[in-house]
């Protein structure tokens, strides 16, 4: 399958999606690409608002199955990803891969900081009744991520009291780091063809990769910042 028999007025995407048009830009953004990677070189691509340049970068990644990193500005648009472009875009073009998604270890419920705070004697019922209400989520979450609940912000005041960082996590010498919701995400994208996750995540990897101190994220052919 080539990008036209995709984009095409008379393509997949016309066929599957009611209301999609032909625009020519967005085809050859996807084939700009599709030509960085099989080239191996850089792109720097600027494209007007509504062209559709989400489609027109996963496309390239589907279709010449590579291994490939995303990286997006919020937290917002790698979900829309996640639970609808990438799933969408491969039941088009019958090219399932295995995706992942990945954020920072702020983002993660924390097993042992909650039971921390559950347990530190200087809680009100309300606070309680919180705390039991995320360990009750919490046992039946698959990934932990804090953003499935509408009602626990980023700035919210119990946040950074059940989750970790690089300075208070136990890691392996943690009694529940078999359950660790960080653990798990960042082995899934170890295994992942795609691996969706912000700037921050992604820049955070390169200065670990430069200190040699490891790396956060999986090798890949290619890398997309959006």
């Amino acid at each position: 399958m080539i990008l036209e028999d995709v984009f095409g007025a008379d393509g997949s995407l016309a066929e599957r999606l009611p209301g999609f048009t032909y625009r020519a830009a967005q085809q050859q953004m996807a084939e700009l690409v599709a030509e960085a990677m099989t080239s191996k070189r850089h792109a720097v691509i600027e494209a007007g608002t509504g062209i559709g340049k989400t489609f027109a970068y996963l496309l390239p990644v589907l279709l010449l199955e590579r291994r490939a990193i995303i990286s997006t500005g919020t937290h917002t648009l790698q979900d829309q990803l996640f639970g609808r472009d990438l799933p969408l875009l491969a039941a088009v073009v019958g090219r399932p891969m295995e995706v992942a998604v990945l954020k920072g270890r702020g983002n993660y419920l924390c097993w042992h900081r909650l039971d921390a705070a559950a347990h530190d004697g200087t809680r009100d019922a309300h606070t309680l009744a919180a705390l039991r209400a995320l360990d009750a989520w919490g046992q039946t979450s698959d990934t932990g991520d804090l953003t499935e609940l509408e009602d626990l912000a980023d700035d919210h005041a119990l946040r950074g009291q059940v989750t970790s960082t690089v300075d208070n996590c136990l890691g392996r010498d943690c009694a529940v780091v078999d359950r660790c919701f960080v653990v798990e995400a960042r082995r899934r994208a170890q295994a992942a063809d795609v691996v969706i996750v912000n700037h921050h995540l992604l820049l955070a990897d390169l200065a670990l990769k430069d200190s040699g101190f490891g790396e956060l994220l999986p090798g890949t052919d290619a890398v997309i910042v959006d």
